[in-house]
């Protein structure tokens, strides 16, 4: 494994234990499809392909969660979008 490989994976590994646990809310496109987070999604594709080849389908991931977060608008549903370095804050209602 290359050492960027292994600083990225490292870097996901204590965001997933250290932060995401106390940052109160999950992944909008875990909530709305279910499967993995976000950063679950990337580290398996960093771990598989590597950082560089991991940028692409890291932002295409970080994309569909900003876009579950709209599918969520009518739900009852509070956190905030993983898309990128800039959490983005949603709350939605059910009808």
């Amino acid at each position: 494994m290359r050492p960027a490989t292994r600083a990225a994976d490292a870097a996901i590994r204590l965001y997933q234990a250290r932060i995401s646990p106390r940052k109160g809310w999950t992944c909008a496109h875990l909530v709305a499809h279910g499967g993995q987070s976000c950063s679950a999604a990337v580290r398996d594709v960093v771990l598989r392909e590597g950082v560089v080849r991991a940028v692409v389908p890291a932002a295409v991931r970080f994309l569909a969660c900003y876009r579950a977060a709209a599918v969520l608008a009518s739900t009852d549903v509070e956190g905030v979008c993983c898309c990128g370095g800039i959490p983005i804050p949603f709350r939605f209602r059910r009808r």
